[in-house]
């Protein structure tokens, strides 16, 4: 039986649950590799200390989302598939508002994301901290 997103924990298996998908997805993984190469430890806790402010309400994340992704050779396909695969994790694993909530951040992000980085592309203004 599934249950809502609680704790550090739950946050953990999120993380770590979505981004193996990321690393086997043919579209995703190697630019995620040629970005992260051997820092994936560190990005998967960054990522957790994200997703742990953004559902746990605990103000653990510091820094700016975007800043990093504002350059990358990305399209809306890539964004597509990111929030398809971060959608079915969430589903799999969890049920109830956070889980919810959870969602419609990954869609907000994604959809913001890629539409900076659209502009990035189109133009010579270097992305703000």
């Amino acid at each position: 039986m599934k249950n809502d997103i609680k704790n550090i924990a739950d946050i953990e298996l999120l993380v770590d649950s979505f981004y193996k998908k990321v690393r086997q997805n043919d579209l995703l993984k190697d630019i995620f590799n040629h970005i992260i190469q051997d820092k994936w430890p560190q990005h998967l806790e960054k990522m957790v200390r994200f997703w742990q402010t953004v559902a746990l309400e605990e103000h653990t994340y510091q820094g700016s989302p975007f800043l990093p992704h504002a350059r990358l050779p990305v399209s809306k396909e890539h964004f597509d598939i990111w929030l398809n695969l971060f959608d079915t994790t969430v589903d799999e694993l969890f049920i109830g508002e956070k889980a919810t909530r959870v969602k419609w951040q990954g869609a907000r992000m994604a959809e913001l994301f890629n539409s900076k980085i659209e502009y990035y592309k189109s133009n010579s203004a270097i992305p703000l901290i």
